[in-house]
């Protein structure tokens, strides 16, 4: 198209003084603009977030908080983190926000500190079904230092079992109940889980990892008004910096502003800090709305797609912006679907789907999702075509050629990081 790719604040400067890292700067660059994006989690963040991110905010220690530093010379990162918090609450509706949290890991372990004690008993989503690695898996810190209560979905809907989250939480009385996944791709029904939580005396935490930037947008329908706490990534379908953040009520203020600092982390990345500023001014602005709804469009379309072409979508659709797919009728596992498809140039990831017979490192399934494609520009149309590529890679692995000089076709209309979106 004739136009320079945009590559970053200073780039020139790094080219000259490091080639070997900028290469490997231009080769992701060119990974992600030669290849369609479909892994769920992930997106292409604006030119001003990239440019917060490459600031002179990454040389301040600024331990503690806004006016209560344990550093002098804090007054200009405190503006950043004072913005930062202040949108997050407009944003999102909170009582109170808590931007510094390293990742959406660091956010709930902040969250488990403030509202638990080792050992305590904790009900979350099992990890097959659709939770996170931090909802209780034995190989992480929730799954070793807490009693975890598992719940999943359905064999015969692949949908949350409302009536076994409710029986659990009676006969386990945890003192948290932990809702929100990262391959579920329906709808949470937030106002059941308050009702149960209230019902036991427990605490109720959403984590909207995946679906806040939906939520920001009004997509889709907020956890806010009905978790005590919501833990979140800026990352995703928000369109931030990698990182994450918790709101909560104002009664846990000062119970998760202590257990993100000094119990879990020191200084936080004030640059990071500031890039998410941006990223909630940006997701205030009507067009982030309407992006919002487009992802779940476009998520709709490219799932229906999939289907029509025999890619079993778990629990018939999809409410969000990701579909897990089970291909088990197609004798392809997920880590074959993965490297079938990276040979054509699309990339997304394998996963487990419920009840799943394969381990995690091979799968019967896979997830994609349309935060990326979405951020090109690409519509409903575009993405039907996306569904049949997909389709053809797994089912014809002797056809990637053919499928990447397709798929360069569409990333040459839908280029990211030319001079906007």
């Amino acid at each position: 198209m004739g136009e320079e790719p945009y590559y970053g604040p200073d780039f020139g400067l790094l080219r000259k003084q490091d080639p070997e890292l900028a290469q490997v700067l231009l080769d992701e660059l060119d990974r992600q603009r030669g290849n369609l994006q479909l892994v769920a989690s992930e997106n292409f963040t604006s030119p001003a977030v990239l440019a917060a991110m490459g600031s002179t905010l990454t040389n301040k220690y600024a331990e503690g908080y806004p006016g209560r530093r344990y550093y002098g010379g804090c007054e200009v990162v405190d503006r950043a983190e004072r913005l930062a918090v202040q949108r997050a609450r407009e944003l999102f509706g909170a009582e109170h926000a808590n931007v510094q949290p390293h990742s959406g890991a660091s956010a709930n372990l902040a969250a488990y500190a403030a509202l638990l004690q080792p050992g305590d008993t904790m009900l979350a989503m099992a990890l097959p079904h659709g939770g996170h690695l931090t909802h209780g898996s034995k190989v992480n810190f929730s799954g070793k230092w807490f009693n975890v209560v598992s719940y999943g979905v359905r064999r015969d809907t692949e949908l949350i079992d409302y009536d076994e989250v409710r029986d659990l939480a009676l006969r386990h009385q945890p003192k948290l109940i932990v809702c929100g996944a990262t391959a579920y791709p329906r709808l949470i029904d937030f106002t059941v889980f308050r009702g149960i939580a209230d019902e036991v005396g427990a605490w109720l935490m959403a984590d909207v990892a995946h679906t806040i930037g939906l939520m920001a947008g009004g997509a889709i329908p907020s956890a806010v008004p009905h978790a005590d706490v919501v833990t979140l990534t800026t990352h995703k379908a928000l369109r931030g910096p990698r990182g994450g953040a918790i709101l909560c009520t104002e009664e846990l203020a000062k119970k998760i502003d202590r257990a993100v600092y000094p119990f879990i982390q020191g200084g936080p990345l004030m640059h990071v800090v500031a890039a998410k500023a941006v990223a909630f001014a940006e997701a205030m602005r009507p067009e982030f709305a309407d992006y919002a709804r487009r992802v779940i469009v476009n998520a709709q379309a490219l799932t229906e797609a999939l289907a029509g072409d025999g890619m079993r979508p778990v629990s018939g659709g999809t409410d969000t912006h990701l579909a897990l797919i089970d291909l088990r009728e197609l004798d392809v596992s997920g880590a074959e679907a993965e490297t079938r498809c990276a040979a054509a140039g699309i990339t997304l990831n394998r996963n487990v789907i419920p009840y799943d017979p394969e381990p995690a490192a091979i799968t019967s399934g896979i997830r994609v999702g349309t935060p990326c494609v979405t951020t090109q520009g690409m519509g409903p149309e575009e993405l039907k075509e996306v569904g049949t590529l997909v389709t053809r890679a797994v089912r014809q692995p002797g056809s990637a050629r053919e499928i990447r000089d397709r798929v360069a076709a569409l990333l040459a209309i839908h280029q990211p990081y030319l001079s906007e979106y």
